[in-house]
């Protein structure tokens, strides 16, 4: 059975996108976009060096891979256009992930902002996929902006710890007819599993692959997690029930004489 992402002009078979920041070394990010299978990568464009290759992310990027610049260091939507515009003059593509943030102690996005840089920059071309608050008013007003996917974030950025904000992404995957992203604070492939299997169509995962002890063997698990998340939510969980049901039946085996 065919089983594709869509968003804006690509299909994908992969639902693990992979963010590059905190590698210690540039030139492990190739195996672990091999070993994860990703196919959407994400990069801060103040970390593209088109002077110096070698400290040139786009460098480590083989062609194959959708190529998504985020405005990381944006402080508002005038800042992240003019990022979404420079990254696409400078051959990124048009894809764009929209990262606004102006809270300095617990990187929050700004939702009022972002939803500003949408509306200009889904007029002008770009695949806009806001990284956001989860807030289901906020993500109605994105969607009628423009943006191709929404991706509200599972815990502050970085922290790896998981779905803290599980309840309302389950709100928006329920409400917003559009692709939902699960975007920072997964720490665990278990988690990112957990993710699909409640229907969000994709995760975006960095700082727990990056910061492993085996950041190759780590992306692996994320894909597989990622894979065996929407086998199962394909498959169709079971439903759930307050009270123990055996799962064979307790009369016509034992008599009493």
């Amino acid at each position: 059975m065919e089983d594709k992402l869509k968003i804006g002009d690509k299909e994908l078979d992969s639902r693990l996108f992979i963010g590059t920041g905190k590698f210690a070394d540039y030139s492990l990010i190739p195996k672990v976009i091999e070993s994860s299978k990703a196919q959407v990568v994400t990069v801060a464009l103040r970390r593209v060096d088109f002077g110096t290759p070698e400290e040139n992310m786009l460098t480590f990027l083989s062609q194959n891979i959708v190529l998504m610049p985020n405005t990381s260091g944006a402080r508002n939507a005038s800042e992240a256009i003019r990022i979404a515009r420079i990254a696409r003059a400078a051959g990124c593509g048009n894809w764009v992930k929209i990262e606004i943030i102006n809270d300095q102690k617990y990187l929050l996005p700004n939702n009022f902002e972002t939803i500003k840089a949408i509306e200009v920059l889904a007029k002008d071309g770009f695949i806009v996929l806001p990284y956001m608050s989860p807030d289901l008013t906020a993500a109605k007003m994105m969607a009628e902006a423009g943006a191709a996917a929404i991706m509200p974030l599972g815990a502050p950025i970085g922290t790896n710890r998981g779905l803290k904000t599980r309840e309302l992404i389950q709100i928006l995957i329920s409400e917003i007819n559009l692709p939902i992203i699960v975007d920072a604070g997964i720490g665990r492939p278990s988690e990112a599993a957990e993710a699909i299997e409640m229907g969000a169509a994709a995760v975006l995962v960095n700082t727990a692959i990056a910061t492993a002890d085996d950041p190759v063997l780590m992306a692996e698990a994320f894909g597989q997690a990622v894979d065996a998340g929407r086998k199962a939510y394909l498959a169709g969980p079971g439903a759930t029930h307050q009270f123990a049901e055996a799962s064979s039946p307790l009369t016509g085996f034992l008599r009493n004489e």
